[in-house]
């Protein structure tokens, strides 16, 4: 203990600020709680005690041992919430946790009923120190085999390290990657960090992917979340470069084309460059989103604040997005998560236990929302 206390005194002197975002805190001290959401509440609380939620897949109905959803915790811990409300924790090889590492984005494959095939974004030590990577599995009856892996050599650090994965309309994986906090390797096409990656579903390369390889845009930051509208247009939202190079905020929602430049870390907000794109909104220099999430319902796409502390919602449009709304603002927190539920209802994760927010005695939870609600 004494080893320990010493330890962060240290790592204090030596950088407060790195400290302060990279520091575990310590995990829930009750188990994870599922509470039956009554049907017709608008809002309710799903599960609580749950430590750093970063992403969730809903499970189809009508498979032995199956149902429910899964749960990533970021500290590495996979969770099998069924639908008889018990929750089974998946074993899994532990991940490696540090600051905004860990065991990040979870999805399902398209045709997992008859697969059974998950992936899973998580942070792994590598020789130059950590790396991240996405791993496939075959998941029944609550456990995992047939572990493959579909793409390593991410960039990895304490900060950056993105984490979202979707399949796209067109059956292909789409994964974000951070920079790693090293802007330059965002401009680098060769390197993996701060793109948006494409791959066949067994890691293999798409032959239409513009440049050989996994990456299908770049120049990102730290995006966080992907979703297509009912146009097959891709989404994204990105975190802005607080703190970094005397500036702040501009959070991004991005359009995003084939091959696209998006500009980090040469340009940010409204300036322009030849051959790189600006967002189609960002937050501007005193507004800070920190988006770490997406999801289109109609003409609506949501996305979670982590520092804003609310649900976020603009409308798309032809030619941009319009009407920016904040929803739940300062009520539970941090939001990192939101995606759709099998019942039509958004379900959100709250990310108050890690280091950057203010737990109450449920944290970290899952919101279940009716979207109409929020009309």
């Amino acid at each position: 203990m004494f080893k320990y206390i010493v330890g962060i005194i240290v790592l204090i002197a030596a950088s407060a600020g790195a400290y302060w975002y990279s520091m575990q805190p310590e995990p829930p001290t009750n188990p994870p709680v599922v509470i039956e959401p009554q049907v017709s509440e608008p809002v309710s609380i799903v599960a609580e005690n749950l430590d750093i939620p970063w992403d969730i897949a809903f499970l189809p109905e009508g498979l032995p041992g199956q149902g429910g959803m899964l749960v990533t915790e970021r500290t590495g811990s996979l969770l099998h919430i069924k639908q008889d409300k018990s929750v089974t924790e998946v074993p899994l090889k532990r991940s490696e946790v540090r600051g905004e590492g860990g065991l990040l984005g979870i999805v399902l494959h398209p045709n997992f009923k008859n697969s059974r095939f998950v992936y899973l974004y998580m942070s792994a030590q590598a020789a130059d120190g950590t790396e991240n990577r996405v791993e496939r599995y075959r998941f029944e009856n609550s456990t995992l085999s047939d572990e493959r892996l579909i793409i390593g050599g991410i960039p990895g650090a304490t900060y950056h390290d993105g984490g979202r994965m979707a399949f796209g309309p067109d059956g292909k994986l789409y994964i974000t990657t951070g920079d790693a906090t090293r802007g330059q390797i965002a401009q680098d096409k060769s390197s993996l960090g701060g793109k948006i990656l494409r791959l066949n579903d067994d890691g293999s390369i798409p032959s239409d992917n513009p440049f050989g390889n996994a990456v299908w845009s770049y120049g990102h930051r730290n995006p966080q979340g992907l979703a297509w509208d009912s146009g097959g247009r891709l989404w994204e939202t990105e975190h802005g470069p607080t703190g970094e190079q005397n500036l702040c905020c501009r959070d991004e929602i991005n359009l995003i084309e084939k091959g696209g430049n998006y500009g980090w870390p040469v340009i940010t907000g409204d300036q322009i460059q030849t051959g790189m794109r600006t967002p189609v909104l960002h937050s501007g220099a005193k507004t800070v989103w920190a988006p770490a999430s997406a999801v289109v319902v109609g003409d609506k796409m949501y996305f979670g604040g982590l520092l804003g502390r609310a649900l976020y919602e603009v409308t798309l449009g032809e030619n941009g997005v319009t009407n920016l709304k904040e929803h739940f603002k300062n009520e539970f927190g941090r939001i990192r998560t939101v995606r759709m539920g099998p019942d039509g209802f958004l379900y959100l994760t709250t990310s108050n236990r890690d280091g950057r927010g203010d737990p109450v005695a449920e944290d970290d939870r899952i919101i279940r929302v009716d979207p109409k609600s929020l009309d």
